[in-house]
This record gives C-alpha cells, structure tokens and sequence, in this order.
C-alpha cells in the first residue's frame, strides 16, 4: 500500500483552497519585505497546484513530491492543511499583518509590493484609508505611483466598498437621480418619492428607496442590462441598478401616498414612537405627507430629522422645527488644501472657484510640517504662502482669503508649530492624523490638551472616522465637547462624504453646551469645495441651523471670531 500524505480522519481541503493558502502566503510576505526565493517558490506552487487534477488528498507524498516545484518544506505545509485546514507560517504572518492590510491584499489588482511602500510611506491600513488618500492625491508622491495607477486604484477601491453592502451618500446620490429619470420614462404623472435612509440622508445607506403612487408596473420597466429585477410582487420589489446599485421600489395607489411615504421613510424607531404618542389617531388614506403631521398637530419633520424619537419628543412639545441649514447659508469655505501642501489646484484656483460659487471667503489651511507624507508646510513655506494671500486679497477685494493651518495634533497633544509660527495665522484647526490606535485615556488626554492650546480655534474631524473603513477612535466625547464649550473652540463637521465627522448625533449635545460648528470641505481640488453640501446633510440630522454654523458668518463676523480667542482668553 503507498504511503498517503495525510491519515484518513483529516479535514480534507481541496486543491483550489491549497492553491489559494500559497498565494496569501506569497503576498503577506512580499508585503512584509520577506525572502524573494521563498516568495517565488510558494507562488510556483501556487501556479502548479491550482491546476493539479488529482486531489492532493488522493496522493502520496512521493507523488506530491514529484510535482514541479514541490520540495520537502511546501509538501510539510500542504500535510498541515490537509491535517487542519491551518498552516503555521501562514497563521504566522496573517497575525503579523493588520486586518484592513489583508483585505486590500484581496482586492484584485492592488498587488503587496505597492501596498508595502503605502503602509510603510503613508501609513495605511485599510481601504477606506486608501481611498482617503487617493482624493487627497498622496499616492502621486510616492515612487512607482502615476496618475494612472491612482485612477485605476480608486475604480477598483469604490467598486469593493460598494460590494460589502452599504454606500456612501455620495455614491448613491447619482445613481438614484438616474432611477427617479429612468422611473418617469413610466409613471409621467404618478407621485414619485425617495424614501427610506436615504431620503433620511443617512451617512452610509443600503438602498435606494422609491414609493410610486401607481398600482401599474409597466412589463417594459425592467431591463436586465441596466435596471434588472431580483424579487417582490405588486406592492413591493427589490431590482438592480447598473448591476452594482440595490434598489427597492413600493407601490400604492394615488390617494394613500402621504400616508405611505411617511411609513417608509421615518427610520423603525421614529415611526414606532410617533405612532405611540398619537395612538388612536388615523393616518391611513392620505395622499400628502404634510396631512399626517396636521393630524397629530404638528409641523411637517424634514426626513432628516427622523432617526430615533429624539426631535419627535422636542417638536412635539415645542411645536416648532428646529431651523436648519441651507446651501444658501454659507458664506464661506473653511479647511481647504492647496497645491501648497497635498491639493490639486492652486491657492489662485481654489479662491477663484469659491468666488464664483457665490461666497464671500476662504479659509486656506494645508498641512503643518508634521505631516510629511502630505507634503507638509515648513515655516518657509508658511511665509511665502502668506505673502501670497496677502497679493490676492489685495487683488480680489472685497473677497477674502483667510490665513489658516491643519496643524498636526502630535503625540503628547502639543501642536505642530511653535507660539512664532501659530501666531501667524488667522486660525488653526487642530487635527490628528497620526498615531490614530491610542485607547480611550490617551486620545482623550491628547484632544483636550490641543483644545485647550491658546491657538486652537477649531477641532478637525475629531474622531478619525473613515466611513465603511475605520471606526472612530475610542474618545471621551462629552469630555472633548465640554472642553470645546469651555475654550471658545469649534468643532467641524468635516464634510468630505467619507468622513461626515463629528458624527451628527453628537450635535445636539454641542448645540446644547454652547459649542460653535462648522461644516468644512476638507476640500483637496476644486470639485472637493462642492463637498460642503453632504456636511450640510449631515448637520441638518442633528439639527443645526445658520446661527450656530461659523462657516455661515459673513467675512467680517469670522474675521472677528478668529481673533476672539487671542483677546478674550475664549
């Protein structure tokens, strides 16, 4: 009888999934600068097992042997996985290797000798990082990066992110203006409405929803190429957009559409408490939304404002909304880069594009030298950046450019610049961009001790958060906004669609602590200032209206706010 490889009572694996073990293993230690023999060696065995008819189960060892490539080391590893379904040095480097970094080793095309020099260079560890740092140009400045590289990268990152199952408001925002054209090809008359999270502008929603007031559904209304249809019935289905976009679509008839957009857009918790408080009163047959807040004597709720009971309970006594932010609000732009530090345009372009979008100022602010990785400003740098504002207002008048930085939290919670270099400025913006895995204690202990720098004025995306990538860094939050209420310092709502950080549920605490926001772009080119419009989204779910947004001051209010710390001590 041959000698097998492997006892009769193993987990069997097939070759395929043996195949594939070898070719992580080959990338983890590409990505880890390990042996380039040994590297080879296990993508060969990759290459010959992969096409192995014969079950590696079904063979001895001297068969395995024989194999091309095959030697005494990578037959020990195909008998631990057929054994186990382990390999140890696998196991070994999948530890050794930060998860995010793994899952971008899985994204077809992004090869580990790159994603070596970004997470050795730059620091990443996950796709939402990556992309991040695609919008903000970065990998343009590393070696072995093109344009085309960085082009192709953000195709293959925004294809993934959008496969895990939830999106980016940004992302779905276009694709459900192409249904609601693609639905009036078919219902011309018919009410049609977004509903559901994202008529909420929920920060990262699962579908597009649309209720249509029509009990017709048109044979021709799916198309498998571009609308394709998954599942449902007459009341409600489930289809495709573009074979990428998930779609619900409900359907009622004409005089019942108020009542069914207001079932399907509030969030479960929302509708669930406003049917309890108004228990007894019916909403049903009603063809405008605005008739259903009549009933129960109240104003109409924005879809915004319906997540949770929180505003219901507060309206429901106040009987008034809370005034909320408009794209006509903003007077200025505050946190923008330039090709100063990692911005795609110039300082001349980014103040021309803000002009002609109808506002009165900007509020430059690149990176502070800490931040080598995005090209950092020295303090020479400083200075001849400030020389040229200076030129530009002169020529621009009355149109103003502010005299800002992102100026580096470092490590122990002192910022960047010395008191010289910080005094220069109109206003700081205090961020963290570095050392991002401190605990609760120690990122909370760094924050407040920037905020309570003398030239601190506004707190840069506090908790770190990349949306669908990384989580927000644990912090103390109510300690930080008390802080914030305490200095006179404010905090952005950075508005780059994948940030959207501070969180709106913390606005209402802001708010009611006396703490000034601000809906930033974070804006790296010139399309980024348009950004400023998912911050106001997001600002208008927790509530906050022009009088508390800083960004909505006219240029000469701001100006006077920018100095109000350094004189008043607040």
């Amino acid at each position: 009888m041959r000698e097998k490889l492997v006892p009769a009572d193993t987990i069997f694996m097939d070759n395929r999934s043996i195949a594939r073990a070898f070719l992580e293993l080959a990338d983890l230690m590409e990505l880890h600068g390990e042996n380039a023999f040994k590297i080879r060696s296990y993508r060969r065995a990759y290459q010959t097992l992969r096409k192995l008819p014969q079950p590696l189960s079904e063979m001895s060892r001297a068969e395995i042997l024989a194999l091309p490539g095959i030697g005494l080391a990578i037959a020990d590893k195909i008998a631990q996985l057929l054994e186990s379904g382990q390999m140890k040095t696998l196991e070994r480097f999948r530890e050794m290797t930060p998860p995010g970094l793994r899952e971008l080793l899985g994204i077809k095309g992004l090869g580990p000798k790159k994603l070596r020099t970004i997470w050795y260079e730059l620091q990443i560890t996950s796709p939402g990082e990556l992309l991040y740092a695609i919008e903000e140009n970065r990998l343009l400045k590393l070696r072995g990066f093109g344009k085309k590289t960085q082009e192709d990268w953000e195709k293959k990152l925004n294809y993934y992110l959008r496969s895990k199952g939830r999106f980016l408001y940004a992302v779905l925002e276009p694709a459900a203006d192409a249904v609601l054209q693609h639905l009036r090809r078919f219902y011309p008359e018919a009410p049609i409405s977004l509903a559901g999270s994202i008529c909420r502008k929920a920060v990262s929603p699962r579908h597009i929803t649309y209720l249509i007031g029509s009990d017709e559904i048109p044979d021709t209304l799916f198309d498998d190429e571009l609308f394709r249809f998954l599942s449902g019935d007459e009341h409600g289905m489930e289809a495709l957009w573009e074979g990428e976009f998930p779609v619900q679509l409900y359907f009622c008839k004409t005089e019942e559409f108020g009542s069914k957009l207001f079932l399907y857009t509030g969030d479960r918790d929302f509708v669930s408490a406003f049917a309890k408080r108004y228990e007894g009163v019916s909403f049903k047959g009603l063809a405008h939304e605005e008739e259903v807040f009549r009933r129960a004597g109240l104003p109409y709720i924005p879809p915004e404002l319906r997540e949770g009971s929180y505003f219901l309970e507060r309206i429901a006594v106040q009987k008034k909304v809370p005034e909320l932010l408009e794209w006509e609000d903003f007077k200025g732009a505050v946190h923008v880069h330039t090709t100063y530090s990692d911005g795609a345009a110039s300082l001349r372009q980014m103040a021309e594009r803000a002009r002609e979008m109808g506002l009165e100022y900007l509020g430059v602010s690149d990176h502070s030298r800490a931040a080598f990785y995005a090209s950092g400003l020295r303090e020479e740098e400083v200075h001849r950046q400030q020389e040229e504002i200076d030129a530009l207002n002169a020529e621009m008048a009355p149109f103003r450019i502010f005299k800002g930085i992102e100026c580096d939290i470092l490590n122990d919670g002192s910022l960047d610049y010395d008191e010289a270099v910080l005094a220069t400025f109109d206003f700081v913006i205090a961020s963290v961009h570095s050392n991002l895995r401190m605990d609760e204690e120690q990122a909370t202990r760094r924050l407040l001790k920037a905020i309570r720098h003398p030239a601190t004025r506004i707190l840069g995306h506090p908790t770190g958060r990349l949306l669908l990538s990384r989580p927000p860094y644990p912090l103390r939050m109510e300690e930080l906004i008390a802080a914030c209420a305490e200095e006179g310092v404010a905090i952005e709502i950075n508005a780059n669609p994948y940030r959207l950080d501070l969180d709106w549920h913390w606005i209402p605490l802001a708010l009611e602590k006396g703490v000034k926001l601000m809906v930033n772009p974070d804006a790296h080119s010139l399309e980024g200032l348009k950004d400023m419009r998912y911050g106001m989204y997001a600002a208008r779910k927790g509530g906050l209206g022009p009088k508390d947004c800083l960004n909505c001051l006219s240029a000469n209010d701001f100006a006077a706010w920018c100095q109000q710390k350094r004189s008043s001590g607040r």
